[in-house]
């Protein structure tokens, strides 16, 4: 489907930047507090531990260095969308993996990780130009727009790790607000259209899906959610049925389903 003609949606480098280090600030805090017994444990995350999610979450920051140590790619190679990321990033989950037990095994002493994943980032971002192209993943992104996928990695881990080893991380505000937005955005992208108004108070609504366009009063159409559900709704932590039935999600109206169009991210 075609991209949508909507003006893309604009984000502040440096409150992004801020939110990165607050969220990895909540985590580092929390894996800090971990027994042996709590690093064992499973997740949610197909055969990764606990210990092995924990290791996982410093590849947020990593990712950004990383490219920021490499040569700046060819301007002409062809950059990707910020709100294109969300749909690349399902074929590169195995790699990921592959990657992320590596990482646990070489870092058995996790906070010296994260104390020198989060000196190299602030020795190398500040000084970066926004427009700074990196080489990612998923391909060559503004410096920018990568970070603000970033805040979409730290949040879904984050919430993983609490559900996984039973903890109580704090989100930050910035944090939460630009991946619910981000994550919005590309459901919109996905489904164009103006005959739903998804709602996530007090962070984002949208409009999607193709139909009669709502031009005044109540839609037809509404879905609300909270920003944590909408997350695990939009990454496959939980499904359309189960938030319905768990009264996670208020859905109105004959094409107010979403199920066939979640999850946006594998």
């Amino acid at each position: 489907m075609p991209p949508s003609q909507k003006r893309a949606r604009r984000y502040d480098p440096v409150r992004t930047r801020s939110a990165v280090l607050a969220q990895f600030a909540h985590v580092r805090e929390a894996v800090r507090t971990l027994t042996p017994a709590q690093l064992a444990l499973p997740t949610r995350l197909g055969d990764w531990t606990v210990r092995e999610l924990a290791a996982h979450l410093t590849m947020a920051l990593s990712g950004v260095t990383r490219g920021l140590e490499l040569p700046a790619p060819d301007p002409a190679e062809p950059e990707l969308a910020l709100i294109a990321w969300p749909a690349a990033t399902a074929d590169r989950a195995a790699g990921i993996a592959d990657d992320t037990r590596a990482l646990a095994a070489r870092h058995p002493d996790l906070d010296a990780l994260y104390g020198e994943v989060a000196a190299r980032f602030d020795a190398l971002v500040p000084g970066a130009a926004d427009e700074r192209l990196l080489t990612a993943r998923v391909g060559t992104m503004r410096l920018a727009d990568f970070l603000v996928t970033r805040t979409v990695e730290l949040v879904v881990h984050t919430d993983d790790l609490n559900e996984a080893a039973g903890l109580d991380i704090p989100y930050d505000r910035q944090a939460l607000a630009a991946c619910t937005r981000l994550l919005a955005d590309a459901l919109a992208e996905k489904a164009p259209g103006g005959s739903v108004e998804v709602r996530v108070p007090p962070f984002a609504v949208v409009q999607c899906v193709q139909g009669p366009r709502h031009t005044r009063g109540t839609p037809p159409n509404v879905v609300e959610t909270d920003p944590l559900t909408w997350i695990r709704l939009a990454t496959g932590r939980t499904e359309w049925a189960r938030a319905l039935d768990g009264a996670k999600v208020a859905a109105s109206g004959e094409r107010a389903d979403l199920a066939a169009l979640l999850p946006l991210m594998g």
